[in-house]
Order: C-alpha cells, then sequence, then structure tokens
C-alpha cells in the first residue's frame, strides 16, 4: 500500500482510522512517526481508542517535545476538517473518564467510554479500549503500575539491544514486546484477553471488536467474531484502517515507509494548510 495524501477536501484515504496506545508524555512515544501518518492520511471517521496520553507517566515525571504537540495539532485538524473524530479514555488516560458524564467535547473530538461502528459492508463492531478485561488492571493496580515501570526500563534496554543488533547486521527485533508477552503469558494477567473480548462482542451482539491496550497488533476470529486490535506507536507503529468498500486492515507504518527506529527521519513540524 502507497501512503495516502492528506487532502481532507477530496475523497479521504480510508473511511475510518483506529489508532491507540500512542502514550503521549513518553520518551518511548514514536510522536514523530504518528504525526507523519496523521498528516499524509485522511478519513471520514477516526477513533483514538484509549492511552492517547499517558496520565501515569507525566504524574511522574513530565516529558513533551514538538512532535507531540504536533500529534495533537495534526487531530484537531482532523476535527476541524470535518473528520468524526471519538476518543474513548484508556486507563492511562483514565482522568479522562471523569468527565465523560457531562458529554466532553473539545474542538469538535467527543469523548465517550466505547463506541459502536458499523463498516461499509455492515459489520457492527464495539469499540473500547479494553483494559476492563485486563484482571492485572481491574482487580491488581498497583502490580499494572510496577509492569509499567518495568515496561519503560525494557523499551530503554530494547534500544541498546536493538542498536547493537544493527551494527551486527540483525534486523529489528522487538525485545520488550517479547518480554511482554512472556509476562502476560506467565501469569496469565488478560484472563485470555482476546477471547474475553470476543465473548462480550458476542454478548452484546455485535460482529465484532476493535480494542487496544496490549500493545499487539492482531485482526482474526476469535469462535466466530472478529477482534481487531489497533497496536500501538511505542513498541511498533500500527493502524487499523477501513477502507471504502468495508475491508479492515492492519498497517506498519514505520514498516511500510521504512522508517529507522534507531535514527528517525526528521519530520518537518508544520502547521496543517
Amino acid at each position: 500500500m502507497s501512503p495516502v495524501g492528506s487532502n481532507l477536501g477530496a475523497r479521504p484515504g480510508y473511511r475510518t482510522i483506529f489508532i491507540s496506545d500512542t502514550h503521549l508524555g513518553t520518551r518511548g512515544c514514536r510522536s514523530e512517526f504518528l504525526a507523519d501518518f496523521l498528516r499524509r492520511s485522511s478519513c471520514h471517521n477516526l477513533f483514538l481508542v484509549g492511552d492517547i496520553i499517558d496520565g501515569w507517566r507525566l504524574r511522574k515525571s513530565w516529558y513533551w517535545d514538538e512532535h507531540h504537540d504536533d500529534v495533537l495539532r495534526q487531530i484537531v485538524h482532523h476535527a476541524r476538517a470535518g473528520t468524526n473524530v471519538t476518543y474513548i479514555p484508556g486507563n492511562h488516560d483514565e482522568m479522562f473518564r471523569n468527565w465523560l458524564p457531562i458529554g466532553l467535547e473539545i474542538c469538535g473530538i467527543r469523548m465517550r467510554r466505547e463506541s459502536e461502528h458499523t463498516t461499509a459492508d455492515g459489520k457492527r463492531l464495539l469499540v473500547m479500549h479494553g483494559d476492563e478485561f485486563d484482571s492485572v488492571v481491574r482487580y491488581a493496580k498497583f502490580l499494572a503500575l510496577l509492569g509499567d515501570g518495568a515496561y519503560t526500563t525494557a523499551l530503554v534496554v530494547n534500544r541498546w539491544f536493538n542498536a547493537i543488533r544493527r551494527r551486527l547486521g540483525y534486523p529489528y527485533w522487538s525485545l520488550s514486546a517479547w518480554l511482554k508477552r512472556q509476562v502476560k503469558e506467565a501469569v496469565k494477567a488478560i484472563d485470555r484477553f482476546e477471547t474475553a473480548l470476543a465473548s462480550e462482542a458476542r454478548r452484546r451482539g455485535f460482529d465484532g471488536v476493535v480494542c487496544g491496550h496490549i500493545h499487539h497488533a492482531e485482526m482474526r476470529e476469535v469462535n466466530g467474531i472478529l477482534y481487531l486490535n489497533d497496536g500501538d506507536w511505542v513498541e511498533s507503529c500500527t493502524a487499523l484502517v477501513e477502507h471504502h468498500d468495508g475491508h479492515l486492515e492492519l498497517i506498519d507504518w514505520a514498516e511500510l515507509n521504512r522508517l529507522s527506529f534507531f535514527q528517525p527521519r526528521p519530520v518537518p513540524v508544520t502547521e496543517p494548510a
């Protein structure tokens, strides 16, 4: 697939885009890649499926750069250009959940606890972050916070680990993602996360579910229900997109554009036209 133009006055490149787990406010966020994706993409509907701003990390230490600003600028630009933008807070940006009862809307961006989306070919999708189905977050928040600290450390180690791999001629391999999968599998922290989300969608009469939370992009059927996880913008740079015919696809923006995780290509920060 080739990158999509950003002329929002023309037919949008996608019907719908779903992104989550960008973790703005952390050094691990690939904000320059995300801003590039948002600038060069267009859509009728944009779903921000939780953990967009990392309130947990910002409460501990402040980190914010011009690329983080550019991400917010691009999101607002989409909303003002006519895109339907829906923000579903996750566990890391749970501070926004306190505002949900008042039906808050900021710069044309609607905030919802969860949402529903019907694809062009008629599939009804439940859209939610998914942390309520993660037993670690739901029942033992202090374990989740401990895990967050360990995960941040793993991301730092991951950069050095892959720098060495690159010098040796080996391709990129996510140590942090591997470690996280091992921990999740070892403690069964998600209560079979994918099955639980699919079961909830089935119980409520949906054809599928779109979620984030576990930083693992996936698109597959689980017991006859379409399970769609749009991944993240920390360990990878993935988004779930719906084409105009209803076809759903996972894209990896870094791989698609051959962006380096170690020597980021400068992305100019400019005001949208």
